[in-house]
């Protein structure tokens, strides 16, 4: 336990700590564990000094390197953690894209003829679970895991692909070459990964994806979708942009080595 003046900082459990002052609750902090290995914390408080007393008591608790997550615009609390000794690791762009039907750019080179997308749930599960192996160990292998959106839920250790039906993957020649995964939440819909083997490259594959996704989206009422992209990921960003994607807000990740 740790006490500084009237707030006391207690681990409450291997992942979460909690602040008190006059026995009320103040803050709390957390610690997640994303299937690349890398550790975020989070701190929810309403005072700043509540947060810098999480913060030491958390970093004084846990190895390092760890990640934290802020708003480009938070200024103060990006200078809180940067205090605490965090620099910045990378910047994550946040886009938001209708669902309505568009029509396609004449300057855009159409997708190939044999392409087929696999609509949501109707892929076999074990081809889709070694698709994504296949394209984790090329993206590691060339620009790094590191890059992909950072909130990512917890998984079970070597699980990367937990529910099949949230998944529209493309086929072409036999074989899986691409996929997008999609959660529908109430009105919008996030788009957590989408991805094409690095042999299948501007080919028009990742776009074809999207659209198709977008119209499964509208055909079942939902408004818009959002989608995070590294901010050095010029080829993601021309294809969010590409389909009338607007930029929402950006987010920098932090880290303490």
């Amino acid at each position: 336990m740790n006490t500084l003046n009237s707030v006391q900082v207690t681990r409450v459990d291997e992942t979460q700590w909690q602040a008190t002052t006059g026995g009320l609750i103040v803050g709390h902090g957390d610690v997640s564990q994303r299937p690349d290995g890398r550790l975020f914390l989070s701190i929810d408080v309403w005072q700043d000094a509540v947060l810098d007393r999480l913060a030491a008591t958390m970093l004084a608790d846990l190895p390092t390197p760890l990640h934290t997550l802020v708003g480009e615009a938070d200024l103060d609390l990006r200078s809180r953690w940067e205090q605490a000794g965090f620099t910045v690791a990378r910047r994550e762009r946040e886009y938001v894209l209708s669902t309505e039907p568009r029509e396609a750019g004449p300057d855009l080179p159409q997708p190939p003829a044999d392409l087929t997308v696999l609509p949501a749930g109707t892929a076999d599960a074990r081809l889709l679970r070694a698709l994504d192996r296949t394209i984790r160990q090329e993206v590691e292998a060339a620009v790094g895991w590191r890059t992909m959106p950072a909130e990512v839920l917890p998984r079970p250790a070597g699980t990367t692909v937990v529910d099949p039906t949230k998944y529209a993957v493309a086929a072409r020649g036999g074989r899986y070459v691409g996929l997008v995964r999609v959660v529908p939440i109430r009105r919008r819909a996030r788009i957590g990964l989408i991805a094409v083997r690095a042999d299948q490259h501007r080919q028009g594959i990742g776009r074809a994806l999207l659209n198709h996704a977008l119209g499964a989206l509208h055909r079942a009422g939902i408004d818009s979708a959002w989608a995070e992209v590294d901010d050095s990921n010029t080829a993601a960003i021309a294809l969010f942009e590409g389909l009338g994607a607007r930029r929402s807000g950006t987010t920098v990740e932090l880290v303490r080595r």
